[in-house]
């Protein structure tokens, strides 16, 4: 018996590594079904990011890595134009998986549906997963060539 019944995440998964497995593997183990917000390119521009893959690749990304490790699993993957889709913020999930350095998303989150006396969402914290030299294992790390997914140094 999982522990929720629809949880939700986030992100925009353009290079595919530990930390994103982990938060995948959290978001499973604790619910019936994970809706996963990716972003779009438009908002990972606006947040800043410097894309390598655009949305269809790593939807395809997203896809192909939750088939093979987290498969006959229930989820949805949402395309998210701003931090919240829709399902997070009017609909029935009960949870929000989030890494250490997103927990503030959830505060916001809680925030908006009280706006429309929604009860609050549980938040799930994922301890961000270290590489070999014990800094957090991140997509622009493994871009600038410094790790590699599994937070091997190069």
């Amino acid at each position: 018996m999982t522990q929720f019944d629809i949880v939700a995440m986030g992100g925009t998964f353009d290079v595919i590594h530990a930390g994103h497995i982990a938060l995948l593997d959290k978001s499973f183990s604790i619910s019936s079904k994970v809706i996963i917000g990716l972003s779009s390119d438009q908002l990972a521009v606006k947040r800043g990011k410097n894309l390598t893959n655009d949305y269809s690749k790593r939807l395809s990304s997203l896809k192909d890595v939750i088939e093979k490790n987290f498969s006959n699993l229930p989820y949805e993957i949402s395309k998210l134009e701003n931090d919240f889709g829709p399902a997070v913020i009017e609909g029935s999930v009960k949870a929000l998986v989030v890494s250490e350095e997103t927990s503030s998303k959830g505060v916001k989150l809680n925030e908006l549906r009280a706006a429309r006396n929604l009860p609050p969402v549980k938040i799930v914290v994922v301890p961000m997963v270290l590489a070999k030299d014990g800094k957090a294992i991140s997509s622009t790390r493994i871009k600038n060539s410094e790790i590699d997914s599994s937070g091997n140094l190069n």
